[in-house]
């Protein structure tokens, strides 16, 4: 009988628990299409993607809360897609998305999107946002319509461009930000409000509002401030850069860096010297490493003793000519002016040995083992070389 009692209570508790945990229906999208439109709700899809964590803590916290589940059976007809998969890639594509987890609240009568979410959030803010979704008057097409019935409103694009980056990437708020900055003349341009609006939606890095920045610098800083219009510049040729490195696109980046560098200032020219390395690496274009590093390193990156040891332990492993690597030397030389340490002294020690110079290599070698013996770390590393330096 005991045992009998603890098997259902065994039993209940599990069915209580399945009910809090979030299952995804992942139901075929013309079908829930199908019965949105029959039931007169909005249509609520989830796109993620099961390696994402924000995605899974979502769904562990937030649609398993019963008050969460209950809000979207009730308000909502819903389904869940993975983007790796059929119709995730779909309407990934449809809904031009580029975060994950990504919510979409569609119009299911004509597919028209009403609202978008983006990102991980908490209960509260998830039901809040999901409410104003419900409202009309908050949705996306109400305040496109309000704001071209108006163009030049900074309120109204405000309005309008503050629910749009709740779903969206920065990209896509280009078309309505150029579409109030159109009714700007280029004096007009420089005021805080305006500031704002280049800040938040210009992301083309040859558009008329980004170059004037460029060319009016102090002017723009006296109503923000020059570090904001400094990271302003970073961000948009980060913007134009980031993408290409990351799907290896060594075609379109070798046009669009083209394009960065004619903006000619040191602070776009280190960021595209670190995206240059970041592709050449990725890609192993040796030769491409080794132009770029040749020409900038002690223009660009000469007081970064991390970075100029970064770029020595890779001619380290990939450049063969005696002359790359003694220019490569001379910067790690460097680095250890700026900062003596264990791994400069031993990567010295190894491009020597490189270049078959052994009395320098069992110079710095030695100097690494002091340094090593010192800190009371391990010497293994440095013995090793000092023994196969040794029986040369």
């Amino acid at each position: 009988m005991r045992f009998l009692y603890i098997f259902f209570f065994i039993i209940s508790f599990q069915s209580i628990k399945s009910q809090n945990q979030f299952v995804p229906e992942d139901i075929p999208y013309q079908k829930v299409l199908e019965t949105a439109k029959l039931q007169g709700k909005p249509l609520f899809v989830m796109l993620y993607a099961d390696w994402c964590p924000h995605c899974n803590l979502m769904k562990k916290e937030v649609f398993s809360d019963p008050k969460v589940i209950e809000f979207l059976k009730k308000n909502y007809v819903c389904t869940w897609k993975n983007i790796e998969k059929e119709e995730g890639i779909t309407l990934k594509n449809k809904f031009n998305t580029k975060s994950l987890p990504t919510f979409l609240f569609i119009d299911p009568a004509n597919e028209t999107l009403l609202y978008a979410l983006k990102g991980e959030m908490k209960t509260p803010e998830f039901l809040t946002e999901a409410n104003n979704a419900l409202n009309p008057k908050l949705q996306l097409p109400y305040l496109e319509k309000i704001f071209l019935d108006d163009p030049s409103n900074s309120d109204k694009f405000f309005t309008y461009l503050n629910t749009l980056k709740k779903g969206k990437d920065r990209t896509d708020l280009s078309i309505p930000t150029h579409t109030y900055l159109n009714t700007q003349s280029d004096a007009q341009l420089v005021s805080e409000t305006n500031w704002r609006v280049i800040a938040n939606g210009v992301t083309d890095i040859k558009s008329r509002e980004f170059q004037y920045v460029l060319n009016h610098q102090k002017e723009f800083a006296a109503v923000a401030s020059q570090n904001r219009v400094d990271r302003k510049i970073e961000s948009i040729v980060t913007e134009l850069l980031r993408p290409l490195v990351d799907n290896l696109d060594t075609v379109n980046y070798y046009k669009q860096r083209e394009v960065a560098k004619s903006i000619r200032l040191q602070k776009t020219d280190s960021l595209v010297f670190k995206f240059d390395l970041t592709l050449a690496e990725r890609t192993e274009k040796w030769q491409f490493y080794k132009s770029v590093t040749l020409e900038d390193t002690q223009k660009l990156v000469w007081n970064d003793a991390s970075f100029l040891k970064d770029i020595g332990n890779t001619y380290l492993k990939h450049i063969k000519d005696t002359e790359s690597l003694k220019k490569s030397i001379f910067w790690v030389k460097h680095s250890i002016e700026l900062n003596d340490s264990y791994d400069g002294n031993l990567l010295l020690a190894r491009l020597y040995n490189k270049i078959k110079d052994k009395k320098l290599a069992l110079q710095y070698a030695k100097d690494a083992k002091e340094i090593c013996t010192e800190m009371t770390w391990s010497t293994k590393e440095v013995d090793t070389l000092l023994a196969e330096l040794n029986t040369k």
